[in-house]
């Protein structure tokens, strides 16, 4: 197979394979889109795609586009979770470049060692074409309760969530008949379903509204290091006011706040020197994320 093709034909070819793969369909729309190229260019990657790959995408008139075939295989991109979700959060149609090694913009990165908690390839590929597709999806699931996670749900996603720690999705679900979250490598099977969901996002109420959290550096750290905070969190520094504003979807606080690392105790007992923000309207709060306060 000949893959010796030019650098910029490549990144065309990854991501038709990406988009194949991840969200169930590649169109020659698309492709022009991404890449701000004609139609025709377009079909001429496609063409060449399946000219170097000729067992991987059949085109299907209903989608009027090319889906992945059942014994699709990587060809141009690494589609491991580990590099696509982050592609995914940055808005990325490609990734890489005729750089090496080369930091692109001369500043060395360094990550935590931290453990990926994903799960595998074709498990994320079928709960992302569910939420592109808006399909239904059959899962197992291991949950921290009680509950058999052989015995099969059903799900309707509408979008994937980066806590910063984990990604979750974000679903309907049949059996308890509300939106919930789920923690991504806690799914065990997944299957998109051809069934549509009959749920969407604006009948999650949490999803769609927000509330803004009001907080503040926390009363026992000393003055000098609460301007620090104020000023570390963008804060105006202005006399008498001290607070700091974060509008967040309601489905989002407890991440929020344990993201920040805000002392959720009732009377501000957690440590200062860890917990170095605290919620002001709390009472406002609380209800929609009762499980992070103490």
């Amino acid at each position: 197979m000949r893959l010796d093709v030019k650098w910029a034909s490549r990144q065309r070819l990854e991501y038709i394979e990406i988009m194949a793969y991840y969200t169930g369909v590649i169109s020659r729309s698309e492709v022009a889109e991404s890449f701000g190229i004609s139609d025709a260019a377009a079909t001429k990657d496609l063409k060449l795609y399946n000219d170097l790959a000729p067992d991987n995408l059949i085109y299907k008139h209903s989608v009027f586009g090319f889906v992945p075939a059942p014994d699709f295989q990587e060809v141009f991109a690494d589609l491991s979770p580990a590099r696509i979700l982050p592609m995914m959060a940055s808005n990325q149609a490609v990734a890489g470049g005729p750089y090496g090694d080369e930091a692109i913009y001369g500043i060395q990165l360094a990550e935590l060692p931290l453990p990926s908690r994903l799960p595998p390839k074709a498990v994320l590929a079928q709960i992302t074409r569910a939420i592109r597709g808006h399909n239904k999806l059959t899962v197992s699931y291991h949950s921290l309760s009680d509950r058999d996670s052989s015995q099969e749900r059903i799900l309707e996603p509408h979008s994937l969530v980066n806590t910063g720690l984990r990604w979750h999705v974000r679903a309907y679900s049949e059996e308890t008949y509300d939106f919930r979250d789920f923690v991504l490598s806690r799914f065990v099977k997944a299957n998109c379903l051809e069934e549509l969901a009959e749920s969407n996002q604006q009948y999650d109420d949490d999803w769609v509204e927000s509330v803004t959290l009001r907080l503040s550096p926390h009363p026992k750290l000393d003055a000098r290091k609460q301007t620090s905070l104020l000023l570390d969190f963008g804060a105006e520094l202005k006399d008498g006011d001290n607070e700091i504003a974060i509008t967040v979807r309601r489905a989002l606080i407890a991440y929020v706040l344990q993201r920040l690392g805000v002392d959720t105790s009732e009377d501000h007992s957690m440590n200062p020197q860890a917990y170095q923000l605290v919620l002001l309207n709390r009472d406002e709060i609380e209800p929609f994320a009762s499980w992070v306060f103490q």
